[in-house]
């Protein structure tokens, strides 16, 4: 086994003392750099390079020759577990993701089998256990998923959606069919990360884009309850270590303490709730990741680094916190901007871990 050189970030997420404190982005390997853009060029597309693993694991630790991270996150998507159930993903230039085939009745449903990771997903095992060679013990590796709730949006709307219409009426209208729909997600998400985990993955994040769209009451049947059910199904030590698991809800800053009660190491929030007042809301249940707004990263160096002492000093002293956006880094940054944004928590926050 490869010792690990830098474990700031599993430390921080267990609650541990680190030196200084941890931070990876959202879509760090991705659009905003010139060389992404070259690699993917050479793959054709975006799925050429997904399924590809030498491509993946090269995108994958672009961002790591540039910035001194403390994580790698597996470069894939959240779709893979619609598409190896045979809805057909396949990406429309300036569109987004769209699906071939949609879930539209209960009969659809019915039919939908639990994903098998080895058998349909081999490429993302495969890109994992590359990454963790190429890595060489550097930084861990972070694998991911999609939530049940974020999954189900674009396998029943057939893409990207502004109001979620149709994923609603089914939640609304047909529970039960609904229910069965998360459960086949739940357990095809369990037994996809815990692949990710046995290929050497060191921390896996659920990654739920669109359970801030829901009411509370739906949030919590639909969204919360199945990342219950899969962080209960998760294998939790690997490599003699523990894998810690992050639970990312955007927009769900309003159900800190019941995502505390759901058994993850970590909360991610997103740019809209205060991360001080987290931290005394959620105490020391779990860590918390996050907050800045990518946004701050169209602003001037200067300025991206008082946000950071800002975050930081919202947060305060002690571990537990591992800094990074509160949601991806979007295309149109400039790479040195994000550069100034790592630097500054570097240079800042070793006076908060004395």
């Amino acid at each position: 086994m490869t010792v690990l050189k830098n474990d700031r970030f599993l430390r921080a997420l267990m609650r541990q003392p680190v030196d200084q404190t941890p931070v990876w982005m959202m879509r760090q390997a991705g659009r905003y750099l010139p060389e992404y853009r070259a690699t993917r060029a050479q793959a054709g597309d975006f799925m050429g390079l997904c399924t590809n693993p030498e491509r993946a694991c090269e995108v994958t630790l672009q961002p790591l020759e540039r910035y001194p991270l403390d994580a790698a996150i597996l470069f894939s998507d959240i779709l893979t577990i619609p598409d190896a159930m045979g809805l057909g993903l396949y990406f429309e230039t300036g569109e987004g993701p769209k699906f071939k085939k949609t879930i539209s009745t209960a009969a659809d449903i019915e039919k939908l089998e639990v994903i098998k990771p080895l058998q349909d997903l081999p490429y993302v095992m495969d890109a994992v256990s590359t990454i963790r060679r190429e890595l060489s013990g550097r930084v861990p590796l972070i694998g991911f998923s999609g939530s049940p709730w974020t999954l189900a949006t674009y396998m029943v709307e057939g893409g990207s959606s502004k109001d979620f219409q149709k994923t609603k009426a089914l939640i609304y209208n047909h529970p039960e069919a609904a229910a069965q729909l998360m459960d086949k997600l739940a357990d095809s998400v369990i037994a996809y990360l815990n692949a990710q985990i046995d290929a050497g993955a060191q921390a896996v994040q659920i990654f739920d884009s669109w359970g801030g769209a829901l009411s509370h009451d739906a949030y919590k049947s639909f969204s919360l309850a199945p990342m219950a059910k899969i962080v209960k199904g998760l294998k939790r030590e690997n490599e003699g270590r523990k894998v810690p698991v992050i639970l990312f809800t955007k927009g769900g800053g309003q159900w800190l303490e019941a995502m505390a009660d759901a058994g993850a190491d970590c909360l991610g929030l997103d740019w809209t709730t205060d991360i001080g007042q987290a931290r005394a809301r959620v105490g020391d249940k779990v860590a918390l990741q996050g907050n800045m707004d990518p946004s701050i990263l169209y602003a001037s160096p200067d300025r991206i680094r008082e946000e950071v002492a800002r975050i930081l000093a919202s947060y305060g002293a002690g571990t537990g916190h591992v800094f990074n956006l509160g949601h991806g880094i979007t295309p149109g940054v400039d790479p040195e901007h994000a550069g100034a944004f790592i630097r500054a928590v570097g240079e800042l926050s070793a006076q908060y871990h004395k």
